[in-house]
């Protein structure tokens, strides 16, 4: 009997650890950073990351508590520090991820000074990605945990005129596929971002975590089994609009056409008939789930047969 309990306990600390996940490594071009190695000990333990201790999931009773910052309780640096210049890509790998219906959003946050010493408080956090359902409906369609549970990896893109400075980048996994209980997951590293840039968000993009989401926001008190979540086909991702990259104001969410012109929209499907005969593609076609397109992307544009570049907003297309 003794054996049998044990055996059971042992068994669902495994289910508990393998049942989530979190950002493993960041690789800025040929370059990778390990991140924190959750349910060892943290001693002698170094990190471009900030240590947490478990893949469980934060809650909507932990809305208020600094762990929804970094998934800590406030912890500081162990003393590494990242590279990255405005304008790269900063791609994350997930050591694990299992849950299909779930939004992708990355913060930024600019230290005071070294960000060893600190620990994210105040309304300093801008958001510069984010992605929820891709297609269909919010009960059965694409979401962004699609690609992340099909790849376990994503790329974002820092935003090209972002000042250098020293940064906290926050990546978070919101998954939903429990009616009314949305789950939270959460990393923060640290990265020296460098360049010629010179734009800041504005007082309007900022907000604070705690303090960033509310249980009553629509995308938190979200009933994916609901009848209506059988029908939207559109989310409304939790938190600020994603900053632009020019410090204004966030711009309304479907702005009147102006006479500037606009930038060459990215192909949302993959041409085959260009030439009449076939042609070898300038560059490594992309994978499916991966990025083909968006403003600031400058990677192929082409799928691989089977899929085709579908837009997800103005800063990001994936091959569907």
């Amino acid at each position: 009997m003794k054996f049998s309990t044990a055996f059971t306990a042992a068994a669902s600390l495994l289910a508990t650890a393998t049942a989530h996940g979190g950002v493993s490594i960041y690789t800025v071009g040929t370059t990778v950073y390990k991140g924190w190695s959750p349910y060892n000990s943290p001693s002698g333990q170094t990190s471009i990351q900030r240590q947490y201790s478990s893949y469980d999931p934060l809650l909507i009773k932990d809305l208020s508590t600094v762990n929804l910052r970094c998934n800590n309780n406030g912890a500081l640096g162990t003393g590494l520090t990242g590279t990255i210049a405005a304008g790269d890509k900063l791609l994350s790998t997930w050591s694990q991820w299992t849950h299909l219906p779930a939004s992708f959003l990355v913060y930024m946050a600019k230290c005071p000074g070294a960000c060893d010493s600190f620990d994210g408080a105040g309304k300093v956090w801008f958001k510069i990605f984010q992605q929820g359902l891709i297609s269909g409906t919010e009960n059965s369609g694409v979401w962004a945990g699609n690609a992340i549970v099909a790849t376990l990896k994503a790329t974002i893109t820092i935003p090209a005129a972002l000042a250098p400075g020293n940064y906290l980048i926050r990546h978070e996994l919101i998954a939903v596929h429990q009616a009314n209980n949305p789950q939270f997951y959460p990393e923060c590293s640290q990265f020296t971002v460098t360049g010629s840039g010179t734009a800041s968000p504005s007082s309007s993009y900022l907000v604070s975590f705690p303090g960033a989401y509310s249980a009553t926001d629509p995308g938190i008190a979200f009933n994916i089994d609901s009848d209506a979540a059988k029908t939207a086909t559109s989310y409304p991702i939790p938190g600020p609009a994603v900053w632009d990259g020019t410090g204004s104001s966030p711009a309304p969410s479907d702005p009147e056409p102006t006479d500037a012109p606009a930038p060459e929209p990215t192909p949302t499907t993959l041409v085959t008939s260009v030439a009449p005969a076939p042609t070898v593609p300038a560059c490594t076609p992309v994978t499916k789930f991966g990025q083909c397109g968006g403003m600031n992307y400058s990677g192929c544009t082409v799928c691989e047969s089977g899929s085709t570049c579908s837009a997800s907003g103005d800063y990001y297309s994936q091959c569907m």
